[in-house]
């Protein structure tokens, strides 16, 4: 048994949007028969500006991790990943207004 990330990304609101992102998914879900767990942290923005220079200080910032504990070869997980992606993509497009969101594939064992 291995613990292996699936996917890891950020979660962005403006400081003055009243949300609680952490509060928006359970700590663990179930697909396919894998226990897989999600952590949102509050962190520091990892970059200092967005694309459009925008300094990151103006919003607040959240890590999202999704991980399993499992025995599966990589190729189960890969497939793994990508309905936990789905999963993820569908409440993220449900957020409230001014959130912003990235959201990538990390398929290593940690």
């Amino acid at each position: 048994m291995r613990a292996v990330r699936l996917l890891q990304g950020y979660l962005w609101h403006p400081r003055a949007l009243k949300v609680d992102p952490v509060s928006w998914f359970p700590s663990q879900i179930e697909l396919e028969g894998e226990t897989v767990h999600l952590a949102t942290d509050p962190i520091r923005p990892p970059f200092a500006f967005f694309d459009d220079g925008t300094p990151t200080e103006s919003q607040r910032f959240y890590q999202l991790t999704a991980l399993v504990l499992s025995s599966s070869p990589d190729e189960a997980l890969l497939a793994l990943a990508e309905r936990v992606a789905s999963w993820l993509e569908a409440r993220l497009e449900a957020t409230p207004e001014g959130v912003g969101w990235l959201i990538f594939g990390d398929l290593r064992a940690l």
